[in-house]
């Protein structure tokens, strides 16, 4: 390739041309698309004018340009369209802008390709661009939105677990963008997530335990246990990263039944007056099984039996 002089005031004007279409993307137009002139143009662009002087300070002012596209477009157009939105409106909107977001950067990127491929290489201490675009975003957006993003996924959640109808699919690519934010270097916000709705799901069912002993029978207590974990671990499936399911049937199980036990005991056992009844002799049959929270195979009764058998190694 012919090295060609290209000045800087009419190289920035070109790659302006580059971003201000890049930024229809995000704008609300994810269609908008580069022919292969278009692009080969602007890669041009930014490869002459880092090649023909062998002065680094044209290509620094084009990775600054770089970055400060990103940025203006957050101040220009993601905050301004988040900023007031809340609840499950929040989330929507918070999807599609990272979507297209991520499909803007992809086209600037490939225009500032000679960068990641000569320039920061040489110079250790600057950021990728693909890094740029990540850490834009994330110090930009999504650490001003963190708190309310997961307070909007709680509020579905608990509505979900209410018995209310929500939007699973899109609680599940809210949560995806966690981990996926996660996964550049820096905090886990899948983890702190989890942390948080785990403290809250453990006082959920702390209180449920109790209303259940004072107003249920110890088989209306236990079928309800049976329904609550299999509804959790379900819920988990749906939107919930693999391993937080453990998680939650480990809090569900304590509150429920581990922390309880003797109580639960004690309440059929009041209920039983003492007398050998069919529950009993199905209490001997099951000692010896092991508890499977949840399993499609046990009953509840044979739950129920086998951890009362069990109670004094539980608690």
């Amino acid at each position: 390739m012919i090295l060609k002089y290209i000045p800087l005031d009419e190289g920035m004007m070109i790659m302006d041309e580059a971003i201000v279409k890049a930024k229809k993307i995000i704008e609300g137009y994810p269609e908008t698309k580069f022919s292969g002139e278009e692009y080969q143009r602007f890669y041009e662009c930014v490869y002459f004018m880092c090649t023909y002087h062998s002065s680094n300070e044209k290509t620094m002012q084009l990775y600054e340009k770089f970055r400060n596209s990103l940025e203006e477009s957050i101040f220009s157009t993601v905050l301004p369209t988040l900023v007031n939105k809340q609840g499950a409106n929040l989330l929507r909107e918070f999807v599609v802008i990272w979507s297209n977001y991520k499909l803007m950067a992809r086209w600037l990127c490939r225009f500032f390709e000679y960068l990641d491929r000569f320039f920061i290489p040489q110079h250790i201490e600057l950021e990728s661009l693909n890094g740029i675009s990540f850490s834009c975003f994330r110090d930009l957006v999504f650490k001003k939105l963190y708190c309310r993003l997961i307070e909007a996924a709680l509020t579905l959640i608990n509505q979900e677990r209410e018995g209310q109808q929500i939007d699973c699919v899109l609680l599940k690519n809210v949560l995806d963008i966690f981990v996926e934010i996660s996964d550049y270097k820096g905090a886990n916000y899948y983890e702190d997530f989890e942390r948080i709705m785990l403290t809250e799901i453990s006082g959920y069912y702390s209180r449920l335990a109790s209303e259940w002993l004072l107003y249920d029978s110890s088989a209306e207590y236990v079928q309800k246990v049976f329904w609550c974990l299999n509804r959790e671990k379900q819920r988990a499936r749906q939107y919930l990263h693999p391993d937080t399911e453990v998680k939650i049937v480990q809090v569900v199980r304590y509150h429920l039944l581990d922390q309880i036990a003797n109580k639960l005991m004690e309440k059929r056992q009041a209920e039983n007056s003492g007398m050998v009844t069919d529950y009993q002799e199905i209490l001997l049959k099951c000692a010896g099984i092991s508890l499977q929270e949840g399993s499609s195979s046990t009953s509840p009764e044979e739950w129920l039996s086998t951890l009362m058998a069990n109670s004094a190694h539980i608690c």
